[in-house]
């Protein structure tokens, strides 16, 4: 008997699901980087003063806050509910 229920081809479609995931996230991940430090690098080239503002650094960090709750939602899922936390809510209420 499988655990909760899983066969083989639930297990493939879950297991594809959180590659794709935590794909989306190291894209995320990588165009941040590669964009923000164009922005960066752009404003040094343009005017050398503009770097001692905080204008060119504010998408990075407006960015990087959305980037953390991404980067927490595909690897942070066990982070307040453990390991099958879901399932075994799932198998409470099916017990019931």
């Amino acid at each position: 008997m499988e655990t909760y229920g899983f066969n083989q081809d639930q297990k493939l479609v879950q297991a594809q699901k959180r590659v794709k995931c935590i794909k989306g996230c190291y894209i995320h991940a990588m165009v941040y980087v590669f964009v923000n430090a164009f922005i960066i690098a752009g404003c040094a080239v343009d005017d050398l003063n503009n770097l001692k503002t905080s204008e060119p650094y504010m998408t990075a960090l407006f960015w990087g806050i959305g980037l953390a709750a991404h980067g927490m939602a595909v690897f942070g899922q066990n982070f307040l509910f453990g390991t099958n936390w879901e399932q075994k809510e799932i198998q409470k209420f099916l017990n019931k």
